[in-house]
């Protein structure tokens, strides 16, 4: 049992851009890198392990041969990996979407429902996003607006900044807007409902897919709630602030600016993401040393660690 560095597997969407390989060391034979799967099991996409005794192992076949235990209590009551971590580089907009609950996907798509959360990591001056609608709609004028191409004038636009958080519930009508680099945190899921994508067509020069009979069944036809994100608590170390917490996953933000100590313990796994900066891992005689774009799995159970370092990292456990 030992920290394990991730290698994620990139996603070469048609809107992407190219600062996951220029700025956080991502590795593709695409041109472009629109996102990248930090954590991932899921079978669209599963993160390598690059370093110790399961070098070069899929962390499936990790997991499968550890055991649940190493996804520590509260993982192992999901029926499988609970989580999906991305970086998600915008050059452009994203489609406009929604994301089935858990009841709906399981029924209709056969795997979990999609609720997740956004931290934004930069963001160019004046990008926005999509989050919900302005106020409250029919489900009439919600088919109607996207067969008459008037959509985007019920939609709620937000301005973003560095350091924002967005936390979209599954039903929730969502995009990210262009020139906005995100850390996304999610349930195990890769089901998504399209209903406007700006005319845009595939590397086949055809429209992609819309879903609108089913993203009609599932969106929530009003203004989503802001989340409100915790006060900033002062460690030796690092500032911890709590981003988002749910029943599927909960993140920190680690603002680093020394030795920060921390514990896998029996409940959950830990993964640390890290956003800016350089640190130093260490657990017991195991030394990682950790660079922008890093990404670790620490198994439920490793017990106490310590990241040393300056910068900023995202904490994720169930």
């Amino acid at each position: 049992m030992y920290p394990m560095q991730l290698i994620a597997p990139c996603k070469d969407y048609l809107w992407g851009g190219s600062r996951l390989r220029t700025e956080f060391g991502k590795q593709s034979d695409k041109d472009i890198i629109a996102e990248s799967w930090e954590l991932s099991c899921h079978k669209d996409g599963i993160s390598r392990i690059a370093n110790g005794e399961y070098a070069g192992m899929l962390l499936t076949e990790y997991l499968e041969q550890a055991g649940k235990a190493v996804l520590g209590t509260r993982g192992a009551a999901f029926q499988y990996f609970p989580v999906l971590i991305k970086l998600i580089d915008a050059r452009d907009n994203l489609s406009v979407q929604v994301h089935p609950d858990n009841e709906y996907a399981l029924r209709v798509e056969g795997e979990y429902g999609k609720t997740e959360m956004w931290y934004i990591v930069d963001c160019e001056p004046g990008a926005e996003l999509i989050y919900g609608f302005a106020q409250e709609i029919s489900r009439e004028e919600f088919r109607r607006r996207i067969a008459d191409n008037t959509l985007l004038e019920a939609v709620h636009r937000v301005p973003v900044h560095k350091g924002d958080v967005f936390f979209i519930a599954a039903g929730t009508l969502h995009a990210i807007g262009a020139g906005i680099l995100i850390a996304e945190i999610q349930q195990n899921s890769n089901t998504t409902y399209r209903v406007y994508d700006y005319g845009r067509v595939g590397a086949d020069g055809k429209p992609r897919a819309l879903h609108i009979d089913k993203a009609a069944e599932v969106t929530r036809l009003a203004p989503a709630k802001p989340y409100p994100v915790s006060a900033p608590e002062e460690h030796p170390g690092c500032t911890e602030t709590l981003l988002a917490k749910c029943d599927y996953f909960s993140a920190r933000k680690l603002e680093l600016s020394g030795a920060a100590s921390l514990c896998a313990g029996a409940e959950s796994f830990h993964h640390i993401l890290l956003l800016e900066g350089e640190a130093t891992l260490t657990a017991g005689e195991d030394t990682l040393t950790l660079r922008k774009g890093a990404s670790v799995f620490l198994p439920a159970g490793l017990g106490a660690y310590t990241l040393d370092g300056t910068g900023q990292a995202i904490l994720t456990t169930v």
